[in-house]
């Protein structure tokens, strides 16, 4: 039996390595499009090369997003069944910085992969995967999310996968394509961007127990967020392109926690006993060992726009894909702690 090709947009992201992975398992024969830069950023999918059985189907290709015609190449050359979109400029704060450069490649982007799979005759034949995101849903003020939720993004990010999640849905209606959009809301893992702010919390809060950092700064620490392990997470990315018919999913595990809870619980898990005093921008920890102040927040890291509360509901997913998340967020915690640990250990 022909081995399925998979052709994944920002391979070298953390959904990226861990769906390469995942389809490796699965025996397909895995294509990764990474930009070129003048700086090595692969370190996430690397232990692909060292496994035997992974490296003789997996290949690393250069293109990039905004260029129309890399893409278009890409996809000539690979002539691949399924095709993930997983490349985008992710950070919400960021977004708001370099809007322009966000909506080029989060949504345009996204055009131009569906527009290369349409020009080369393939949309009978190409199966396609959009990464949408919860910050679609923005400052809603609906308890659950669902697929049918009003979408009210807050920030250029979040409007920039609007546009991608609309002209996703408009290749499916207008050319008849397998083209799904995953709203995919907060999934983390031991492998995510030191920029998240989990990522940020949990390396923080470790190199303050080892007496390498003083303080970590947060934002808003009353920001509710839905948040999963990313290894879930790409499973139902991939159950969505083996349905029979394309559709949209929401995906989350339908609890929320406040940045404040993660940080108690990751803080619980390292033994660092805290005490929170003072109010609003003035609230910060106290390190009850010592008596010394360890996190403060700055309204640096408030957005322009707040989205205060996300929370998925993934009954759909359930029923048709017959997908439910793993990994709860204690043991995401656990993870996410003994990556951060060992690499520190490795360090010296």
């Amino acid at each position: 039996m022909k081995k399925k090709r998979a052709l994944i947009f920002g391979v070298t992201g953390q959904d990226g390595a861990y769906l390469s992975k995942f389809l490796l398992k699965k025996k397909y024969v895995v294509y990764g499009v990474k930009r070129r830069s003048s700086i090595i950023n692969t370190k996430r999918i690397d232990d692909i090369y060292k496994d035997i059985n992974y490296k003789s189907n997996f290949t690393l290709l250069y293109g990039d997003l905004t260029d129309a015609s890399s893409i278009l190449n890409l996809i000539k050359k690979v002539n691949p069944n399924e095709v993930y979109n997983l490349a985008a400029q992710s950070h919400v704060q960021v977004s708001f910085e370099v809007p322009e450069y966000s909506a080029d490649v989060n949504g345009l982007g996204t055009l131009r992969i569906l527009e290369a799979i349409r020009s080369l005759n393939l949309e009978k034949k190409v199966k396609f995967y959009q990464a949408g995101t919860s910050e679609m849903f923005g400052s809603t003020k609906e308890k659950f999310q669902n697929e049918k939720t009003t979408f009210q993004p807050v920030s250029p990010y979040g409007v920039s996968k609007c546009f991608a999640h609309w002209i996703t849905k408009n290749y499916r209606d207008a050319y008849g394509m397998f083209a799904c959009n995953g709203i995919l809301f907060n999934h983390e893992s031991p492998i995510r961007g030191e920029t998240f702010v989990t990522k940020k919390i949990i390396q923080g809060l470790i190199r303050i127990k080892q007496g390498k950092q003083k303080k970590l700064f947060l934002g808003n620490l009353y920001s509710k967020r839905d948040w999963g392990h990313a290894k879930d997470y790409v499973e139902a990315m991939w159950k969505m392109l083996q349905q029979k018919k394309p559709d949209d999913f929401v995906i989350g595990t339908g609890k929320t926690f406040t940045i404040k809870e993660f940080v108690n619980k990751a803080s619980k898990k390292l033994n660092l006993n805290i005490k929170w005093i003072g109010k609003g921008i003035k609230e910060k920890a106290v390190n009850i060992k010592n008596k010394k102040v360890i996190i403060e927040c700055r309204r640096r890291y408030f957005r322009p726009l707040e989205v205060d509360y996300l929370k998925g509901n993934a009954t759909k997913a359930k029923k048709i894909l017959k997908w439910a998340p793993k990994i709860l967020i204690d043991n995401l915690i656990d993870e996410m702690i003994e990556h951060e640990i060992e690499n520190s250990n490795d360090q010296h």
